[in-house]
């Protein structure tokens, strides 16, 4: 992905949003853009004009910390896109090694924590949105992605490229919306993942709905909150979800799905879990055939 550009419509998108009068400055006159100009960015970072001009064009390379604090503030950025601006600067820094990065895999312990949270739906993805592992009703709710072998396990591809997530999602478009966020943010830590440039164009190439969400730049942390399914074989499943980093596994995520207790919900998560158990249609993985009572999406790590 080209970085300048990355960074020139980040920034400006971020400019777009903001009012005069949210910063205090004046908001008389003919403006031919929305939100602020160029130059009342910088007035508020304490840079010169023609230097922010520069920034916003892509020469980021060599700026300070102390100048995208600034900026970053100026802007009224969030901790997600600050974190976002970060990582757009430190990709446009000359890499030493181009290096390949490893395939993700989950060790077979790690298989084993997610077998054991009986109780939950979880699963392991990567920053792409490939769903890597899962425990039984990790696999289960999400049978829908994992049932289609062209998706490979991608959350992102069965959002935007199968028509059944327009039924699978109650709140379809705000689905799309933080997919699309989350590749964003993704595409800020690593811009350079050719697996990674290959969804985006193959997402931008095959949906219109994908092409809009991407150019608003909007980025997105998923840490907790409230998910909504219709699963094709329970109903409806309002789902409270927390997601953490794998310390020892860098790139990967584990999500945990669990339902409030004496709710309609938790009554379909149980009957998922009992659908789950019977012999209903395998999932398919993308790197393997064969359905066990652990879902390996990629091949543990046997190494002792």
């Amino acid at each position: 992905m080209d970085n300048r550009a990355e960074i020139r419509d980040f920034l400006s998108t971020r400019r777009a949003k903001i009012t005069p009068d949210q910063v205090g400055l004046p908001s008389s006159g003919r403006r031919r853009v929305p939100g602020l100009r160029r130059e009342e960015v910088a007035v508020l970072a304490g840079v010169s004009p023609e230097w922010y001009t520069r920034l916003e064009k892509g020469h980021i390379t060599g700026v300070s910390d102390e100048v995208l604090h600034a900026v970053a503030a100026a802007l009224r950025l969030n901790d997600i896109e600050r974190e976002h601006l970060f990582n757009l600067a430190r990709a446009a820094k000359p890499a030493r090694t181009p290096g390949q990065r490893r395939k993700p895999h989950v060790s077979a312990s790690m298989q084993r924590v997610l077998d054991s949270m009986t109780g939950a739906a979880a699963f392991v993805r990567t920053g792409r949105l490939d769903i890597v592992a899962a425990n039984t009703l990790g696999a289960a709710l999400y049978s829908p992605v994992l049932s289609n072998p062209h998706h490979r396990g991608n959350i992102a591809r069965f959002n935007f490229l199968d028509p059944r997530a327009v039924d699978y999602y109650p709140d379809y478009g705000g689905a799309l919306s933080v997919a699309v966020a989350l590749l964003r943010t993704e595409a800020g830590r690593n811009p350079h993942d050719p697996a990674l440039t290959e969804l985006i164009g193959q997402l931008a190439t095959q949906s219109e709905a994908f092409r809009t969400r991407w150019g608003t730049h909007d980025v997105r942390a998923h840490k907790g909150g409230i998910k909504t399914f219709n699963h094709p074989e329970v109903g409806y499943l309002e789902l409270a979800y927390d997601s953490m980093e794998l310390i020892a596994a860098p790139g990967l995520i584990l999500t945990a799905y669990t339902a409030e207790p004496a709710t309609p919900s938790a009554d379909n998560l149980n009957l998922l879990a009992s659908w789950a158990a019977t012999d209903h249609p395998a999932v398919h993985s993308p790197t393997t055939k064969t359905r066990t009572r652990s879902v390996y999406l990629t091949a543990p790590d046997r190494r002792r």
